[in-house]
């Protein structure tokens, strides 16, 4: 089990990339207009550095949903591998199942 205080700081990332990103599109799109003046880009830019920084996609990182571990992670079912072992050995995943010979 990760600490809380890591799973909860994921969150609270998470909760931030979703309040900003409207804006953050906003402002990287007028930057990136070649039609708009150089002082226009520029500001876009400024205001876009003020933006808080956890509130950047690329600041989230992957954690299983029931431990919060962040390493051996399946996106596709958004659980760690021991999860997954774990859950699969108890029938508690539709299709998989444990091999043993």
């Amino acid at each position: 089990m990760a600490k809380k205080s890591m799973i909860e700081r994921e969150k609270k990332r998470q909760r931030l990339v979703e309040k900003y990103a409207a804006k953050r599109v906003a402002l990287k799109e007028i930057a990136n207009d070649e039609s708009k003046s150089m002082e226009e880009r520029f500001k876009a830019r400024l205001d876009l550095a003020k933006l808080p920084r956890n509130s950047a996609p690329s600041r989230l990182h992957n954690r299983c949903q029931l431990t919060g571990r962040p390493h051996a992670y399946y996106r596709k079912l958004k659980i760690s591998r021991i999860m997954l072992r774990e859950l699969g050995s108890n029938g508690q995943l539709p299709g998989v199942v444990k091999s043993s010979w």
